[in-house]
């Protein structure tokens, strides 16, 4: 095997898994790990993390490409989501995804020429009371307007 994942994170994962009774358990949180290292889940890495948690590499690929919140391709620094269920429409979502879509010149799945943010349309958020929602990286933006979409993007680095 090649070793995509450096050491010290097969290290973490093996660590991690150890705190749950069955090792496969702890697959959500070891492809965080990932994730978090890598900026996304390459297939080489899903083959590593299934040899490490004694799962067939299939299952690891199934949870990569269900889970909205991994990537399976490179994206960008940041990676702005934008929920598009009913609670969120009703409430506002499609101003705030024509506002960031004018402003980063981009669409669903793609991410802008400078690498800094990848843009995608979700399903769900799991935030209907404080529709609408936007999730950068890991931190919610709820109840969001078209202006604070500008205060929120000047606000990354």
């Amino acid at each position: 095997m090649n070793g995509t994942l450096s050491q010290a994170l097969k290290d973490r994962i093996a660590g991690l898994a150890a705190g749950y009774p069955e090792p496969a358990a702890g697959l959500l949180p070891v492809l965080h790990l990932v994730q978090a290292e890598m900026g996304w889940i390459p297939p080489e890495a899903e083959r590593e993390v299934a040899e490490i948690l004694g799962l067939r590499s299939i299952q690891v690929r199934e949870a990569v490409t269900f889970y909205s919140l991994f990537r399976h391709r490179p994206g960008g620094r940041h990676h702005v989501r934008v929920c598009r269920a009913l609670s969120c429409t009703l409430r506002g979502s499609e101003p705030v995804w024509r506002r960031l879509r004018e402003r980063l010149g981009i669409r669903s799945g793609e991410t802008t020429p400078d690498g800094r943010i990848s843009l995608e349309e979700v399903e769900c958020l799991g935030n209907c009371d404080n529709a609408p929602c936007v999730l950068i990286d890991f931190e919610e933006h709820a109840r969001v307007t078209p202006d604070e979409i500008d205060r929120i993007l000047e606000g990354l680095d």
